[in-house]
């Protein structure tokens, strides 16, 4: 018997997978707030709503940041869907940050 294919949404990822992902950042550092910008226009373009961000101050929460196995900040950690990956920096290289979150960069 054939195998259904998912339908496939804007992201080129299967409608209804939403991508988990964990923000590292130090309070308003400067690339810690370009990483956010970067991180909210990539997610606004590609993921639309099917996306979890959690935001971890690592000022205020650093024993969550080593439990982790943060050392720099910012940093992005992708928990799900598998395989797991994390990018250090300010996110501003979007091939790079799609390729970690396993979605495909449209092509104009």
């Amino acid at each position: 018997m054939p195998r259904r294919k998912k339908k496939q949404g804007r992201s080129g990822r299967a409608v209804g997978t939403v991508v988990v992902m964990r923000l590292y950042i130090a309070a308003n550092a400067p690339n810690s707030a370009l990483a956010l910008a970067n991180l909210a226009a990539i997610c606004n373009e590609y993921l639309g709503d099917k996306f979890k961000l959690e935001i971890i101050d690592v000022l205020e929460n650093p024993l969550r940041a080593l439990a982790d196995g943060i050392l720099v900040t910012p940093s992005l950690a992708k928990v799900s869907p598998l395989p797991a990956a994390k990018i250090v920096g300010n996110l501003g290289e979007k091939s790079t940050v799609l390729r970690a979150l396993g979605v495909k960069e449209r092509t104009h």
